[in-house]
């Protein structure tokens, strides 16, 4: 029998190593075949990802339901369906609501710092303090450009593209109408998730029950730290891009910034990038407010300096930080890794991913230090009962 479970264990080991063999020396072909597989199975990634985001709105609006005439078929039937739609509307008008406040201001702002170009470059070669360190030749060509047409021709440049030929265009379309199928085909997804989970959650139970009775718990543990992690997160996140705009919003107003409205949106927005976020944000606001002042950008600048010392050492470590249970060197960590994998998608998903991760390297160790102490501590002999 000890024979038996050698041999087993020693052939595991081998089919392991033949395996990672076989990985390593084609991983070309490995390599291209798991890109095959994520690229067919993109509309269902998609479509889970915005149903879980979606979820989070579904599951708040089921709470809260009309409770009092809750016990009503119709009401009961009904409540899925109804809190989905509300789900989808509340986030579409997010959206909505962000790029009303954000496109035309911005727009005006690309069009008005356009229009600042060519009296900012006459202002700069008219001063003798500036020209007299910069060369003639270089002068003479700055003071004959055509801001305006030099422009309208990178703007036709960038619209027209590097090439014009049929190839390219037919490449162009057929590119935009993949992106629209793979889109509607995840929406569609999204919303059969959706409408679907309580389903899904007893058959993949079944699944985990029948097919992994052994490591069942484990599994059911793991999932439920990730979906923990990224729902702490999902939320915590969004709650801190709000209270980050309206600081910013207000405090702007207050100090009669330019733009408040629309730059504190902006920096709400982006501000749901972790850590580097805010200061994407702030950059913009600051070219955006220099085209009306530079004194007034300056002052932006300290401005969110201040707030962003303030969101950093106060708000963020009570709504996120405490919530993913993540020290501060991780999260930094997590959105270099995740940022230099996946770009910003990287940035935002690190964060959680490395939360679920610690927790439970964080639980581990923990009962593996607990077993260590039981194995070393000496069980005390039961004492003899006192005679009579």
């Amino acid at each position: 029998m000890h024979m038996n479970l050698e041999w087993k264990k020693l052939l595991k080991i081998a089919l392991t190593a033949f395996l990672l063999y076989l990985g390593i020396y084609y991983w070309k072909n490995v390599s291209h075949g798991i890109y095959v597989v994520l690229s067919s199975c993109s509309p269902i990634l998609i479509g889970f990802s915005i149903a879980y985001v979606l979820n989070i709105l579904m599951s708040f609006y089921e709470r809260h339901y009309f409770k009092r005439i809750a016990s009503k078929p119709f009401v009961a039937k009904s409540k899925t369906v109804v809190c989905m739609l509300a789900a989808v509307v509340s986030f579409f008008a997010i959206v909505a609501l962000i790029i009303r406040l954000i496109v035309p201001e911005l727009i005006l702002c690309i069009k008005f710092l356009l229009a600042q170009i060519p009296p900012f470059v006459d202002s700069i070669l008219g001063n003798d303090n500036i020209t007299q360190y910069i060369p003639k030749e270089l002068l003479k060509t700055l003071s004959d450009v055509n801001w305006q047409q030099m422009v309208s021709k990178v703007v036709q440049f960038v619209a027209s593209g590097v090439g014009t030929a049929a190839g390219a265009l037919f490449s162009a379309i057929s590119s935009v109408v993949s992106v629209i199928i793979t889109v509607f085909i995840s929406i569609i997804f999204a919303i059969y998730f959706m409408l679907g989970k309580e389903k899904l959650r007893k058959q993949s139970s079944r699944v985990l029950h029948l097919y992994l009775p052994k490591a069942e718990n484990k599994i059911r543990h793991i999932f439920s730290v990730f979906d923990e992690s990224f729902h702490k997160f999902i939320v915590g996140q969004c709650v801190e891009s709000v209270i980050l705009w309206v600081l910013c919003s207000f405090g702007m107003m207050i100090f009669k910034f330019p733009y408040a409205q629309m730059i504190g949106a902006f920096i709400g927005f982006t501000a749901l990038i972790p850590v580097a976020g805010a200061y994407i944000g702030a950059i913009v606001g600051a070219i955006m407010i220099m085209t009306v002042s530079p004194l007034k950008a300056l002052l932006f600048i300290l401005f969110i300096i201040v707030l962003q010392q303030l969101e950093g050492n106060f708000i963020y470590p009570k709504v996120v930080g405490k919530s993913i249970g993540l020290p501060a060197i991780w999260v930094l960590a997590a959105i270099t890794i995740g940022g230099g994998i996946m770009g910003i998608f990287g940035m935002l998903i690190g964060v959680p991913i490395f939360a679920a991760l610690y927790r439970l390297l964080k639980e581990d160790l923990s009962l593996r230090e607990e077993n260590e102490l039981c194995k070393k501590t000496p069980s005390t002999p039961n004492s003899e009962p006192p005679k009579a």
